[in-house]
């Protein structure tokens, strides 16, 4: 009876022990991921202008081909579409963040996926880069 008792323990501790395993194992690859795709489609600049942040956007997604599909100045996002081999929109959201710096957020999407490739969002926040130290040095 004893050895019955320490089985049927045992068996119920290796299968609650599996199931914990498994509920852990995907949430923490997937938030990882997902912290990683964050942290590549946000920057932040030393200004608190926003409306000068949202024309730089403007600017930077036109010089990059895309069309601009809406802009809102209150909501602080732009919304953009590229026609090419296939379509890309990305939505740019601008934001204070703390007492002197705006934080600027993009997400690009083709079709219904969400674009996790770095270089897009680097080749974005490379010309995003240049319009906003042209424009806080005020060159013209």
């Amino acid at each position: 009876m004893k050895s019955l008792s320490s089985a049927l323990l045992a068996t119920t501790l290796l299968i609650f022990a599996g199931c914990a395993a498994n509920l852990q194992g995907p949430d923490v690859i997937g938030a990882g991921s997902q912290l990683e795709i964050r942290q590549m489609q946000t920057r932040e600049y030393d200004t608190l202008d926003k409306r000068m942040t949202l024309r730089a956007v403007i600017s930077t997604l036109q010089d990059l081909g895309f069309t601009i599909d809406r802009a809102d100045l209150q909501i602080g996002s732009v919304t953009g579409t590229r026609l090419s081999a296939y379509t890309m929109r990305i939505t740019v959201t601008v934001r204070e963040k703390g007492d002197h710096q705006i934080a600027v957020r993009a997400n690009a999407r083709i079709d219904e996926d969400t674009v996790d490739d770095p270089k897009t969002y680097q080749d974005f926040f490379v010309a995003l880069d240049k319009a906003m130290f042209l424009v806080l040095q005020k060159v013209d």
